[in-house]
């Protein structure tokens, strides 16, 4: 099955030409009389556009209705084809000598396409440097001498993997306007290896984000590239509670606050209930209008096994007990008192408030930041109705 060039978020097409058609013509004498395919890439699959036989001279014409840049895929199976980058009005012109296409084929015509040749090149050559040392490693693994002969091979190894890693950064910040960078974001060695896979590596998707919201901010793929790295730092920060949840000591797992009432309550003590821990202050808005909205959820679901454990970012207790009484909070409402140095804010990852948290019966975090309608279809989900 052709391996697909699938990204974790969806195609950001570059462009706004309409009724504009995009022209590939190619020259591939050792490939006469067959017949090559184009598709198009969608989010998670491709579309067949065109099949046409090449002529005696191998030669071919193709021309695609277009009103956006995208990517295709031309070929002649799904295991010998080339990735193009194309934009409305483009001319391209493929040349190669050889049956297989990957690393064969020479362009003009189309700046993107160039761009996807340049990174594909690289990371093959990356790939075949890779495969030599697992060669190598695989042959001597018996042989007397491995243990130092194996240090060595995988210094080399990671060595490799780094270069390709501050090749495709900079690749990525020489071209953060060009489509092709979201390919270089998300260029694997392998189904299961990424080469950008260090969690600072998500800065390098805002960056690229950023700079088509400059170029073209009416892009539905510019939305959709931005709520993808929004997703993404929803599960970094998840995953850095996850982190301190599974591995700190007891104590600093748990949250125990007193209620304006002086009375110490712990969040582990509503463990077998579903719990919204939510972060609030009474001096900001936000947090008053959506406490207003927890409310009716609350009141229809509290009943069924859902609690609301509300840590308020105040120093004043007076501004918080009256902000209480006002809008009637009938949940758990515990703070310090200690803003802006309470541990709470450092533990728990807070950077705006109002923010929240959605835990399970058993005690794990298993979302973040619902609100509104999010938080609606989460309790939906939970309990049915």
């Amino acid at each position: 099955m052709k391996k697909l060039l699938i990204f974790l978020l969806p195609a950001i097409l570059l462009g706004c030409n309409n009724n504009k058609s995009i022209s590939i013509s190619g020259h591939f004498p050792a490939a006469a009389n067959q017949s090559i395919t184009v598709e198009r890439m969608d989010i998670n699959s491709v579309k067949l556009i065109d099949s046409v036989l090449l002529s005696k001279s191998g030669r071919f014409k193709i021309s695609i209705d277009a009103g956006e840049a995208d990517f295709f895929n031309i070929g002649f199976s799904d295991n010998n084809f080339i990735t193009l980058l194309a934009e409305p009005g483009e001319k391209l012109k493929l040349y190669s000598m050889e049956k297989i296409l990957p690393g064969n084929v020479s362009v003009s015509g189309s700046p993107g396409t160039e761009l996807l040749f340049l990174i594909d090149d690289h990371l093959r050559h990356t790939i075949s440097r890779l495969d030599s040392i697992n060669n190598v490693y695989n042959k001597n693994i018996d042989n007397e001498g491995f243990d130092t002969l194996s240090r060595v091979l995988n210094m080399l190894y990671d060595d490799v993997m780094r270069q390709q890693h501050r090749y495709s950064i900079g690749f990525i910040l020489k071209n953060t306007g060009s489509l092709a960078s979201v390919k270089a974001l998300y260029q694997q060695y392998d189904d299961n290896t990424y080469v950008l896979n260090d969690i600072k590596d998500i800065q390098f998707i805002k960056i690229v984000a950023d700079s088509l919201s400059l170029y073209y901010p009416g892009s539905k793929h510019t939305r959709a590239l931005k709520a993808n790295l929004n997703n993404e730092m929803a599960r970094l920060n998840k995953r850095k509670l996850d982190i301190l949840f599974n591995s700190a000591e007891q104590t600093n797992l748990d949250i125990s606050l007193p209620s304006p009432s002086g009375d110490t309550i712990s969040l582990s003590s509503l463990k077998g209930k579903y719990v919204l821990l939510s972060f609030w202050a009474s001096w900001n808005k936000q947090s008053i209008s959506e406490n207003l909205v927890l409310k009716s959820l609350y009141n229809k679901y509290n009943q069924k096994g859902f609690e609301i454990y509300q840590v308020s970012l105040d120093s004043n207790k007076e501004a918080w007990e009256r902000a209480i009484n006002f809008d009637e909070l009938p949940w758990i409402n515990v703070s310090d008192l200690s803003y802006p140095n309470s541990n709470i804010i450092s533990l728990f990852n807070v950077k705006t408030i109002p923010s929240n948290y959605f835990i399970d019966r058993e005690g794990s975090i298993v979302a973040a930041d619902l609100h509104g309608k999010a938080l609606l279809i989460k309790l939906e989900q939970v309990f049915g109705f």
